[in-house]
């Protein structure tokens, strides 16, 4: 999807610009790598940009007043999302999901959910984790790390049946999937669901937000005993306390979207469930003092530091093979992203000329604030602009935010207003445009925001908009221009680390 023309406050302060400065100079010559209002910053693809050097910036005065109205944009470099580019060493497309070696049970559910070929993440996942090594698996927004790990880990409980647990007691499931919101769950849960049915596996969510006694129903729903449970931190805790639950049984645990649940709302939840699991070694494993111990998976685009340590107090991480992709921490090369500078006064202007410019055929839009405030805010904004939309943020109670996001996936209204809730791990391929109507705290809200489009499934790769109205909004801005011309991952995310031998 091609941005449209600035809007028309910004084409005044470009039209002055110029005049006061003069017509710049020509463009520069072949396909441009960024894009800037002011040609002789344009970039080509075929420049490059050394390690140590400093590149000119569009960004650089951005702090100033003289800069608002500015912008640049990223342009696509290649058509494909990076996920579904075979290795250059293997042959065609790569291999299939049967070259690698899954049950019929399982090709049978991914025939259910439309699903080719494996993505890069698939390829390098479902290798190492049939070999029941714990892990810490790292892959790009969109790149398909939910069936990444699924696939696998799956083919390992049907590798090894076993009695489902009894109607009496508390459920004891053999797989648990730990996710930061019950919008993921569902989703996870539905991908979930299609594969185990050919398998015979039951699979169950438990999220929060009710009573005790809907905790218990959630688990006992028939049949009982589920082998795959999938949760939210709150309610697996809950069910843990209550002894609705047991975990003595895992075989694999994973924990996905690791920074989200990495959290400080999360973390004490976190390690109050990783306790009831056998993870320690030494401890008895699910069927006796020699078995393997519980398989942990950790999955996300980014980790958080004091991930490694959180773990180390109940497993060793030191043991954990770590699989990433090499578009990992990168700004997505088939998406374009534009970045405008504005004062705060004229975001909203500029937002409601996007909205009204689009096609109706332009596909569903994500529009990001950093409050529940703000999404509110723009919502009523919105309502008296008669534009249709929904609004997805976290201090909404569980019956408003149920069936909100599925009903922006099903199509039913095709824009969202909402905060990082709707950014991590929620398929979007629906999604064209985003618009960071608030410019994200981080540059790993950037990255996710920015992985909404472009996705695999995505009939477009979209683009990304980005309003730029404080200060401390260019300090990122800067490093993702330099990030952009250099070629190179954003800085600062590179915390896949484990702790020393020493820490444990």
């Amino acid at each position: 999807m091609a941005l449209g023309r600035a809007g028309p406050r910004l084409q005044r302060g470009a039209q002055r610009r110029r005049r006061e400065q003069g017509e710049a100079a020509a463009p520069r010559s072949g396909k441009l790598l960024l894009r800037s209002r002011r040609p002789e910053l344009s970039q080509p693809r075929w420049q490059t940009v050394g390690r140590w050097e400093q590149p000119p910036l569009v960004s650089a005065g951005w702090k100033h007043r003289k800069a608002y109205g500015d912008y640049f944009q990223l342009e696509p470099s290649q058509e494909a999302a990076p996920a579904l580019q075979a290795p250059p060493a293997e042959a065609g497309r790569g291999p299939t999901f049967a070259e690698l070696g899954l049950q019929p049970a399982l090709l049978a559910g991914l025939e259910r959910l439309s699903i080719g070929r494996p993505t890069a993440v698939q390829r390098l996942a479902i290798p190492a984790l049939r070999r029941g090594r714990s892990a810490l698996c790292a892959a790009e927004t969109g790149s398909g790390k939910t069936l990444a790990y699924l696939l696998p880990l799956l083919e390992r409980l049907l590798g090894r049946p076993e009695a489902p647990a009894g109607a009496a007691g508390p459920a004891a499931p053999r797989g648990l999937v730990v996710l930061p919101s019950r919008e993921l769950a569902a989703q996870v849960g539905a991908v979930a669901a299609a594969l185990c049915a050919p398998a015979g596996l039951a699979v169950r969510g438990l999220t929060g937000g009710g009573a005790a006694g809907g905790l218990r129903r959630q688990l006992r729903a028939p049949p009982p005993g589920p082998a795959v449970l999938l949760g939210t931190p709150g309610a697996l805790r809950e069910a843990l306390r209550r002894r609705f639950l047991a975990l003595e049984r895992l075989r694999w645990m994973v924990l996905d979207e690791a920074d989200s649940l990495m959290d400080e709302s999360f973390t004490g939840l976190l390690e109050e469930i990783l306790a009831h699991a056998p993870l320690a070694a030494g401890a008895p494993g699910p069927a006796g003092p020699d078995e393997e111990r519980t398989q942990v998976v950790v999955v996300g685009a980014t980790f958080p530091a004091g991930l490694s340590e959180t773990l180390a107090k109940f497993t060793d991480v030191g043991q954990f093979v770590t699989l990433s992709t090499q578009s990992l921490h990168r700004l997505p090369p088939h998406v374009q992203q534009k970045f405008v500078r504005l004062k705060g006064r004229d975001k909203l202007p500029e937002l409601l000329q996007l909205l009204k410019e689009r096609p109706s055929s332009g596909g569903a839009v994500l529009i990001f604030c950093n409050s529940a405030g703000t999404v509110n805010w723009l919502g009523y904004i919105l309502d008296d602009h008669k534009i249709k939309h929904l609004r997805l943020q976290g201090q909404m109670s569980a019956a408003a935010r149920a069936g909100i996001f599925a009903s922006f996936q099903k199509g039913d209204v095709s824009v969202l207003v909402c905060t990082d809730l709707a950014s991590r791990g929620l398929d979007t391929s629906s999604v064209q445009l985003v618009v960071n109507y608030d410019f994200p705290d981080t540059l790993q809200d950037y990255l996710h925001r920015a992985g909404r489009v472009g996705r695999v499934g995505s009939k477009a790769p979209g683009a990304v908009v980005s309003f730029v109205t404080r200060r401390w909004d260019v300090d990122l801005v800067r490093k993702i221009e330099t990030a952009a011309r250099k070629r190179t991952g954003l800085p600062g995310m590179d915390s896949i680390n484990k702790p020393s031998p020493k820490g444990g």
